[in-house]
């Protein structure tokens, strides 16, 4: 069987070794989480959710161990992984509500004829999720999957395959019978299988919209209801009336928060008029973030160059590196992957940093004359996870609101991600399939719904209508 390393970014040393699992062991796994389902998706849901609330215990008692090890095999820092793993522990929260929340509905629609609806759980389904949040995007899945009475199939990045393991021994823990939950290791060949399988009722993914549009296309072609969030390039706009320290800290926040690795993190910034007060904060902001301090370590030696690559050719092409973060190194941590800070200004609109997804602490400014300008420069980027405004008029706000092109808008917040039940879930090439991940929406991607007409009538003259 073929082996992956697993490399910290912030030493650059070896934490382990992972199996890669190919197709005969993806359907032993299939077929474990089959058997599994002939139980558990007849188990009534007020027992299915006991494990959850049980599990969610063990995650807060554990929860320095396991930040820790986020923070080793994905390289952010442990405050960042502590906040990943506690935004996902909401979404637990939530999947232990159902019983309270997906209750169907009932209607006499005619004198003696009901109808009502259940909700059934799919079967065996998987998740393919990335390196950026070991923790927290499996909990946007598995929780909601299995409260709603499927088995499911966790194959995490091989960059980051560590903690997944950890939470299904905390599952098993909490009382999750056996094969409910299990972690497929593996590259992709591995994620090729699991499309493939006929077993496989459904998957969700979160990469890259690249990848995620190949990951759509084979699992709708292979016959399985999918949802596949990709990539972003998340515009953040400030107008003249913006406060400038909190805007700065804000913005130098989102953009440099989790070394920049995170689909909501700022990647442009467009100020509109004269936004001069706010961009010296923002440079003084963006000095003070210190590499191996409060900003951690980018996931991999390769990433690092593609992200300095992308800093080069702005320089190339007349920016003005404000901030520079090429050449980082933390003392102690020779080996390690760092991009310090980085700041991009005097950029074309056109240009490949003001368009392309950086994935890394870069921030490319552009500034323009008015606010539609600014909302002309975001409409046309193709992509919509994320985009917010800085402002103290409401107004201004509401009208950015209803015409920003992207599924979660900030006011006054550099990464809008909603808090449960709010779903999370971006527009156009953000997002493959129909709904959101977490929220209501994920409780309708992991079921289908049964309808059900009855009658209880002694007279054979009325019809089903009657």
């Amino acid at each position: 069987m073929n082996t992956l390393e697993v490399i910290s970014p912030l030493t650059g040393s070896l934490l382990g070794n992972i199996a890669v699992a190919d197709a005969p062991a993806v359907d032993a796994a299939v077929q474990r989480a089959a058997e599994a389902f002939q139980t558990w998706g007849l188990t009534p849901v007020k027992e299915r959710v006991q494990p959850l609330f049980r599990f969610k215990q063990l995650v807060e008692k554990n929860l320095r161990e396991l930040s820790e090890l986020v923070t080793a095999e994905n390289g952010k820092t442990v405050e960042e992984s502590e906040a990943g793993i506690r935004k996902g522990l909401e979404v637990v929260e939530f999947a232990a509500a159902i019983p309270m929340i997906a209750r169907g509905g009932k209607l006499e629609v005619s004198r003696g004829v009901d109808c009502y609806s259940r909700s059934y759980p799919l079967g065996v389904v998987a998740g393919i999720t990335p390196f950026n949040f070991p923790a927290m995007v499996p909990l946007w899945m598995f929780p909601i999957a299995i409260a709603t009475g499927n088995t499911f199939l966790l194959k995490p990045s091989e960059q980051v395959p560590l903690t997944p393991v950890r939470l299904g021994e905390l599952l098993l823990e909490a009382g999750l019978p056996e094969h409910v939950f299990q972690v497929v290791q593996g590259d992709r060949g591995t994620v090729e299988a699991l499309l493939d399988h006929p077993g496989i009722a459904a998957a969700a993914f979160v990469g890259s919209t690249n990848v995620a549009r190949q990951v759509y296309a084979r699992g709708i072609a292979a016959g399985k209801r999918m949802l596949c969030l990709g990539g972003a390039k998340n515009h953040l706009i400030v107008v003249p009336d913006a406060e400038p320290e909190i805007t700065a800290k804000n913005v130098v926040s989102s953009a440099t928060g989790c070394a920049g690795q995170r689909c909501m993190a700022a990647s442009v910034l467009i100020t509109v008029g004269n936004c001069d007060a706010v961009m010296r904060a923002i440079e003084a902001e963006m000095r003070a973030v210190v590499p191996g301090k409060n900003l951690g370590a980018i996931i991999s030696g390769a990433a690092k160059a593609r992200i300095e690559g992308f800093i080069d050719r702005a320089e190339a092409a007349g920016a003005r590196i404000a901030v520079d973060g090429r050449g980082t190194v933390v003392q102690g941590r020779e080996g390690g992957f760092y991009v310090g800070p980085t700041l991009i200004e005097g950029l074309d609109v056109g240009n490949e940093c003001a368009c392309d997804e950086i994935f890394g602490p870069v921030l490319t400014v552009l500034h323009v004359d008015t606010l539609e300008e600014a909302l002309a420069i975001e409409n046309a980027n193709p992509y919509g996870n994320a985009a917010s405004i800085y402002t103290s008029s409401g107004a201004t706000a509401r009208y950015f609101e209803e015409r920003a092109s992207a599924g979660m808008i900030g006011v006054n917040i550099g990464v809008p991600v909603p808090r449960e039940p709010f779903a999370f879930g971006g527009w156009n090439e953000s997002k493959f399939g129909i709904g959101d991940i977490t929220g209501e929406d994920g409780i309708r991607f992991w079921t289908k719904e049964k309808k059900i007409t009855q009658k209880w009538t002694a007279s054979a003259s009325q019809n089903w209508m009657s």
